[in-house]
C-alpha cells in the first residue's frame, strides 16, 4: 500500500464510532445489527460508517440472507487498533543536545501539554 493510501485510511479511521467498528472487527465476523447493539447508533448510521470503511478498502463484507456480514481486508487495521490501545507512560527523554550544532543544553522543565492555544488569537480585523 502507498503511502497516500495509508494517510487516508489513517483519516478514515480517526472516528470514534469507526474505531469502535474496527476494534469489533479485530475479533471476527459482524453483522450491521451487531454494531447497532454495542455502539447505540442507528443502522443508517452504522452503514454509512461500515460504507466509507469499504470504500477505503479497510473492511468487506459477504451476504447470508438479508444480512451483511463484514470482515477486516487490511492487514494493517489489527496494528492500528493495537497501537491505540495500547498505554503509555510519561513523554519520550529530551536529546542530550541540539543534534546539529552538538551544542546546548534542554533546561528540564518542560510546561505541561496543553489542549487549546494558550494565548488568545489575534483579530486583525478589530472585531469583537
Amino acid at each position: 500500500m502507498l503511502t497516500t493510501e495509508r494517510i487516508e485510511l489513517l483519516k478514515v479511521i480517526a472516528h470514534p464510532a469507526r474505531i469502535r467498528i474496527l476494534e469489533e472487527l479485530t475479533k471476527g465476523v459482524k453483522c450491521v445489527s451487531d454494531f447497532e447493539d454495542f455502539l447505540d447508533i442507528s443502522q443508517p448510521n452504522v452503514s454509512q460508517h461500515l460504507s466509507l470503511l469499504r470504500r477505503h478498502g479497510a473492511v468487506d463484507y459477504y451476504v447470508d440472507g438479508r444480512l451483511k456480514c463484514y470482515f477486516l481486508r487490511d492487514p494493517v487495521i489489527p496494528d492500528l487498533i493495537a497501537i491505540i490501545k495500547k498505554e503509555y507512560s510519561g513523554d519520550l527523554p529530551a536529546p542530550p543536545c541540539c543534534p546539529v550544532t552538538k551544542r546546548g543544553t534542554y533546561p528540564g522543565n518542560r510546561p505541561a501539554r496543553k489542549t487549546k492555544l494558550s494565548r488568545p488569537r489575534e483579530n486583525p480585523a478589530g472585531f469583537p
